[in-house]
């Protein structure tokens, strides 16, 4: 249903049906996104919350009015829960500064670009504001009291109490009542993109390019530059990170002109308060909804805000006191993430029998290619495999095999994607023929190639009867 209506929205937009059409790798939302290839490469949405899609579509057309750089809406289904946008390629930030943050060295490259994404800022947030229609925002108009101590709740509930630390719940409020009132401090009439980071910024022949702002509201501009400066794993190191912020306070003076000291004196509150609450999201995404991914973040959480605490916060005696214990729980600090999937993709002859899993799982999927046109039962194919070019044109030319791994390759995708969301370490996915040979064969070695390329997961392929294997490492994502 959702292909086939994102297909729809191809036929209008461009007059011919999409060639290819294949998912993307999922976020930490609940929206899917598909590539589109043909005449025209487009990325396809689809969304649940028909609130949460009108308000990004709202927001991506005003501000690419204001020549912002966000991704084009080009075609959307009267219910809202289906558009196609632009195609930005396949470059986040995030992944485009991977040696930075694993290393703590960045390059003179990987500088440049983050250089370039902290000074657009203030554009989105004050010129981004210009005409701005703030009750379009979903689920909040603005920053203010109840947003902040929904987020403070968030923290407390989600995170605070999954780790079984101890705490008075009537203190903690007291101090959250406290962090309310400094933050209120900062009202602005400017856009607060809210989820500002390098997993939210797309990178295009060398230029930043602005994606997932619909949780954005109006609020102050602070938010943002904690947001992304202290990114937990994100790692910037001190000095990179001054040199941002001063990149940043260079930019905003286009706009309005603020003390340096004062600057920092507030956004050190925000810095908190964001560090706390993406501890409450990555105990909901981690611990409750059990994504794996969200889990391996929270040492470098941690430890964004051991080096908070550092200096203190006089206004939140009790919230402090609470947080420094938080750093010293063991279970907080490094815990090692769990063995990352590997797939086992098997050809095999169904005459000897289906393969046995020696991880102890029971198997896996076992499809049978014995209902595609078998290359075998002609004599010039008999002495050759499913490597081989011949019978890779044979099978090919034919084309049955093509719907037959369109349909494995959903239904693997599927179960590949929730087990590298729950950390489970292990999956075997079988293709059985009549000999073990041709068919099989071909059909395990496109399965393969394509989960690696695809998730980036560790792949051991082996070709049974043939006494073949290869193993695909896995790449980061």
């Amino acid at each position: 249903m959702i292909t086939e209506n994102l297909q729809k929205l191809y036929e209008q937009y461009t007059g011919v049906s999409a060639e290819h059409m294949e998912e993307m790798t999922g976020s930490g939302s609940n929206r899917r996104y598909f590539r589109l290839t043909g005449v025209k490469s487009l990325i396809g949405v689809y969304g649940t919350s028909q609130e949460e899609n009108e308000a990004f579509l709202y927001m991506a057309e005003h501000f690419k009015k204001k020549n912002l750089p966000v991704p084009q809406v080009v075609s959307v289904s009267e219910d809202k829960r289906y558009y196609l946008q632009e195609d930005l390629g396949d470059t986040l930030l995030f992944h485009a500064i991977e040696n930075g943050r694993t290393t703590s060295s960045f390059s003179e490259e990987e500088k440049e670009l983050l250089h370039k994404t902290i000074r657009l800022l203030p554009s989105i947030q004050f010129a981004g504001a210009d005409g701005f229609d703030f009750s379009r925002c979903y689920p909040q108009a603005e920053f203010n009291q109840r947003s902040i101590l929904w987020d403070l709740n968030y923290f407390k509930y989600c995170f605070l109490k999954a780790t079984g630390l101890e705490f008075q719940e009537d203190k903690l409020e007291d101090d959250f009542m406290k962090m309310s009132d400094v933050l209120l401090r900062s009202t602005s009439t400017t856009f607060m993109y809210r989820d500002f980071q390098s997993r939210n910024v797309m990178i295009k022949d060398g230029e930043p390019w602005f994606i997932d702002f619909q949780g954005g509201r109006k609020g102050p501009f602070f938010y943002d530059v904690a947001s992304f400066l202290w990114q937990a794993k994100a790692r910037y190191p001190e000095n990179l990170r001054n040199e941002l912020l001063d990149e940043y306070m260079d930019a905003l003076k286009q706009y309005i002109t603020i003390d340096r000291d004062t600057f920092l004196s507030q956004l050190r509150h925000f810095v908190l308060f964001r560090t706390l609450q993406v501890l409450g999201a990555y105990g909901f995404r981690g611990y409750f909804e059990k994504k794996p991914h969200f889990i391996q973040s929270v040492p470098y959480a941690i430890e964004n805000l051991r080096q908070l605490l550092q200096e203190d916060y006089p206004e939140y005696p009790y919230l402090c006191s609470i947080l420094r214990e938080l750093t010293k729980l063991q279970s907080l600090n490094g815990k090692a993430p769990k063995k990352p999937l590997t797939v086992k993709v098997i050809s095999f002859s169904f005459k000897k029998g289906i393969p046995y899993d020696p991880t102890g799982n029971g198997g896996g999927y076992v499809f049978d290619c014995r209902g595609v046109h078998n290359p075998g039962k002609y004599d010039q194919y008999k002495p050759l495999c499913g490597l081989d070019e011949p019978v890779i044109k044979f099978l090919e030319d034919d084309g049955e095999i093509f719907p037959f791994l369109e349909n494995a390759y959903a239904l693997v995708d599927t179960h590949v994607q929730r087990y590298m969301e729950r950390g489970f370490s292990n999956l075997m996915v079988c293709f059985g023929c009549t000999g073990g040979q041709h068919r099989s064969v071909y059909s395990a070695q496109h399965m393969a190639e394509h989960l690696n390329q695809k998730f980036g997961v560790k792949v051991e392929l082996v070709h049974r009867e043939q006494n073949i294997e290869q193993t695909f490492e896995a790449t980061t994502r």
